[in-house]
């Protein structure tokens, strides 16, 4: 709380005191939120929202594949050369199912990334570099809709670059990789009469 003088509010340079002092404060208050936020994403729950939209979206596009039926896909990858295409198509999409699923729920991310970023280097050589960075082009409006060209890669580097930052930064709190790690470092400190209190028992 701040306690004003009586004649503070009279006395302009009182009132200059004032709202400096103010200022401070509200400065002060920004910086400590500032703080909290860093602090939080230092706990790696900047990985939550990767994890989410990575996972749905690799499952999303396995589902649709299957839901159209596996054929169709393989006829799209026969059509732009790709070499065994009924193999491939069956890899891809249980890459999408089963790499999604891992991202999703935090497990073995750095062994389920190679794949899936295997997928998209894949899809982005043979398919979208063509047609430039741009996913989103909007080509004409009319009665009928929105028209748009043909995606470029900006959503696999996207996807690249959310899958790297996981690798690198971890796959955050509620995550099975969490729970692995932690269980095979108290194993270890039992096994090797490591004392307790070096455990690592942090919230991170």
């Amino acid at each position: 709380m701040i306690d004003i003088p009586a004649d503070a509010l009279g006395n302009p340079s009182g009132v200059a005191k004032l709202n400096s002092k103010t200022g401070g404060l509200t400065m002060n208050a920004l910086v400590a939120s500032y703080a909290r936020l860093t602090t939080l994403l230092e706990g790696g729950w900047y990985a939550i929202p990767l994890r989410l939209m990575v996972g749905y979206g690799f499952i999303e596009h396995g589902y649709a594949k299957l839901a159209r039926g596996p054929e169709s896909f393989v006829n799209i990858l026969h059509a732009i050369g790709v070499p065994e295409p009924s193999l491939l198509a069956g890899l891809t999409i249980l890459v999408e199912l089963i790499g999604g699923f891992a991202v999703l729920i935090g497990a073995f991310i750095p062994l389920a990334s190679i794949p899936m970023a295997a997928v998209l280097l894949v899809a982005i050589f043979t398919v979208h570099l063509p047609y430039g960075f741009s996913s989103i082009k909007l080509e004409a409006v009319t009665a009928a809709g929105a028209h748009f060209g043909q995606p470029g890669y900006e959503t696999d580097l996207l996807y690249l670059a959310a899958l790297c930052a996981l690798v690198l930064g971890g796959s955050g709190p509620l995550a099975i990789d969490r729970f692995l790690i932690r269980n095979h470092d108290r194993s270890f400190g039992e096994s090797s009469g490591r004392p307790l209190e070096f455990e690592d028992v942090s919230p991170n």
